[in-house]
């Protein structure tokens, strides 16, 4: 537990990283130039570690539904829609309201058993959850305008 709690708290660290390179190279070259060259070396990274840590094992895909081979075009999408967001809202805001977006559509998912998922009772706990993380969000925007209102006067 203690492990996995660190690895997710990692991701996050490292998604965040991930964005503001991304919107940085973004100046320069261009959302579709950042796509290819942040997906492609994330393919070229993957494919050399993979096989050597797995081996061929690496391309054993049996039992897989072949339409799941397709995520990553979705990542094109989500690797886009960040770089656009962290240009018009900043990083702080666009990665705080990818992942409330993240979280909720997983609750969704998971509570009707969408995608494959197993279904999972929805509780009004969890909907609270998701909620107050969207109220923090906007607390703290909230926050940054009346300090940005006080700075004016």
């Amino acid at each position: 537990m203690a492990l996995g709690f660190l690895l997710s708290v990692l991701a996050g660290a490292l998604v965040g990283m991930q964005n503001i390179f991304n919107s940085k190279v973004n100046e320069r070259a261009g959302s579709w130039m950042t796509t290819a060259l942040v997906l492609g070396l994330g393919f070229a990274a993957s494919l050399t570690i993979g096989l050597f840590v797995e081996g061929s094992h690496l391309f054993h895909l049996s039992g897989m539904k072949i339409w799941y081979g397709f995520s990553g075009l979705i990542g094109v999408g989500v690797v886009v829609c960040l770089m656009q967001g962290i240009r018009r809202l900043g990083p702080t805001y666009a990665i705080a309201i990818a992942l409330t977006s993240q979280l909720g559509f997983a609750l969704l998912w998971d509570s009707l058993g969408l995608l494959g998922l197993e279904k999972e009772p929805f509780t009004p706990k969890q909907l609270i959850g998701v909620l107050v993380i969207a109220g923090g969000i906007v607390c703290f925007k909230w926050g940054e305008s009346s300090r940005e209102r006080s700075a004016a006067n």
